[in-house]
């Protein structure tokens, strides 16, 4: 698909099925991105038809386009959830000034996302990158286990080691790399995380 902003609905429903005996009844469609949601009108007739012919949908998102105090906006993600069964949740950091520092933008839109996810009941399922000396601090993790475990439908974590493939892409680009001096995790250094967040979860929640 070289041009996908020209595919319609039934066109890419048409692509997808092509690859249904490969993901069965046990896969699905997953959207990512970029961000999938900033093309909320578009996914949720995609989803919807995709649920008419019984394909699993997954949306893999960082929570940043929803907006808990514009009803319009609101209304947009319900109808989202109606045909999602699974949110891939991205948490970059619970601090909200190094989350700025980190992103560039406030993480308030994306924690309220999650905490509509868990009180409509949608399968979430939360990722969060392990940097060294940006978002591997044992306070901040230790507030993100506690914000986790207030959620209801949290069933999987994935704890994700930092890594460093995206330096020569901004090379390429001519593109200074912001985390050029950041080095990935070490192995005892992730086995801390894992730590902190496997003491007292959930039975039922995965540590990945």
């Amino acid at each position: 698909m070289e041009d996908a902003e020209l595919y319609t609905v039934e066109a890419l429903v048409e692509e997808i099925l092509k690859y249904k005996t490969y993901f069965g009844t046990t896969g699905g469609v997953t959207a990512s991105g970029g961000e999938p949601l900033l093309q909320i009108d578009f996914l949720i007739q995609l989803f919807k038809r995709l649920k008419e012919i019984h394909i699993h949908t997954a949306c893999d998102t960082s929570g940043v386009t929803f907006n808990p105090n514009n009803p319009i906006n609101v209304q947009k993600h319900l109808e989202l959830l109606e045909v999602t069964d699974l949110f891939l949740l991205d948490i970059k950091h619970m601090n909200a000034e190094k989350h700025i520092a980190l992103t560039g933008k406030d993480n308030q839109n994306i924690l309220s996302f999650a905490r509509f996810l868990s009180d409509h009941q949608k399968p979430i399922w939360i990722r969060h990158v392990i940097i060294p000396s940006i978002t591997a601090n044992e306070a901040d993790l230790k507030e993100l286990k506690k914000f986790i475990d207030e959620l209801k439908t949290v069933e999987n974590v994935e704890l994700l080691p930092y890594h460093t493939m995206g330096v020569q892409k901004y090379q390429r680009l001519g593109l200074t790399y912001p985390l050029k001096d950041v080095l990935p995790p070490t192995k005892e250094e992730m086995d801390a995380v894992h730590r902190i967040f496997k003491k007292n979860t959930k039975e039922k929640r995965k540590i990945k």
